[in-house]
């Protein structure tokens, strides 16, 4: 059956067309073909990267020299430029400002061929660890209001290498995206005076027919208005609203149960390319009530064409409520 579907958060409007699809299954016959060459990433390259910010070793030894476990490194090539002074320009129709931000590489082993999924607990905790700690060293920055931590894995996800990495971009603003999220989060929270990913919380774990897997401390859902086959949301089931803040006892028991949702994703769907997207609340705003850091993983399994592009409504082929059968399946 097809029907529209509304984000309670946002507003947007999607359309779940399961006519219009493949069965669950079908999806993991897609293969894509391992490119092999010179990577800057690799231990023992480290000469081929900009100097690290910051690094994990098992023995201490010099910077920027092999023996790491993760590297923390400015982007080669950044979107946004890390010195100078924010200048704003507007006039009746434009505006401009100057492009200073953060643009930051997490190389995330010093194995090309090993994934996020692989590698042991300890060293996937070393990565979220390190992401929390250049969010902390970031926020210190007063030019910057807002950053997100992304993973773009395998080419057709946007991985212009494949050795296994994320990244961070830092920003001056709050982009539309998020600005949606917040200002949703605030109007429910104004009414309600309640949170409103709280509130997805407590009716999905009642209803049990999107939760995909739950610990004492997460959850992660198919959200109802899910935009893309088995995207997956994965939240704190104890509200907090900035990423940075969470203790080391929660971030530990954060990489346990993400690690275990990557590997069911590879699992369930051999291995997809997909994107994964860290959202938290702006730096100014120390703690929030009314927003719920989350983590979502949407797998690359469709194309966004003219229509998602010329009305902003996504075409879903798969319900949520059919993933999760399917991704719980696969345990």
């Amino acid at each position: 059956m097809t029907e529209f579907r509304r984000d309670p958060i946002i507003g947007r409007w999607v359309i779940i067309a399961e006519e219009r699809g493949k069965r669950p299954s079908d999806f993991t016959e897609e293969e894509y073909t391992v490119q092999r060459g010179f990577c800057p990433f690799c231990e023992g390259n480290e000469g081929w990267t900009p100097p690290e910010i910051l690094a994990v070793r098992d023995q201490p030894c010099a910077t920027n020299q092999p023996g790491w476990q993760l590297r923390v490194v400015p982007n080669k090539y950044p979107a946004l430029n890390t010195y100078g002074q924010i200048d704003r320009h507007d006039d009746d129709l434009f505006q401009h400002m100057s492009g200073i931000g953060a643009h930051e590489v997490i190389i995330e082993t010093p194995d090309h061929n090993t994934s996020l999924a692989d590698l042991s607990t300890e060293h996937f905790f070393q990565v979220i660890k390190a992401y929390q700690a250049r969010l902390q060293a970031l926020a210190n920055d007063k030019r910057l209001e807002l950053a997100i931590v992304f993973k773009n894995h395998g080419r057709p996800a946007g991985a212009s290498l494949e050795h296994s990495h994320s990244q961070l971009i830092a920003l001056p603003i709050i982009p539309k995206r998020v600005a949606e999220e917040l200002q949703g989060a605030q109007t429910y929270f104004a009414n309600k005076d309640r949170c409103i990913y709280c509130d997805i919380i407590k009716s999905e774990l009642a209803a049990e027919i999107r939760v995909i897997d739950q610990s004492d401390e997460f959850v992660v859902i198919a959200p109802y208005a899910s935009r893309f086959p088995f995207e997956m949301w994965l939240l704190p089931r104890t509200h907090s609203s900035h990423f940075e803040h969470i203790p080391e006892h929660i971030l530990r028991a954060l990489a346990r149960f993400f690690q275990k949702q990557l590997t069911r994703l590879n699992q369930a769907l051999s291995s997809p390319p997909y994107n994964f997207l860290l959202h938290t609340s702006p730096f100014a705003d120390r703690s929030t009530a009314y927003y719920h850091w989350h983590i979502e993983i949407i797998p690359k399994l469709s194309r966004v064409a003219g229509f998602e592009w010329g009305t902003g409504f996504y075409i879903n082929p798969t319900s949520p409520e059919q993933a999760t059968l399917f991704l719980k399946g696969n345990e």
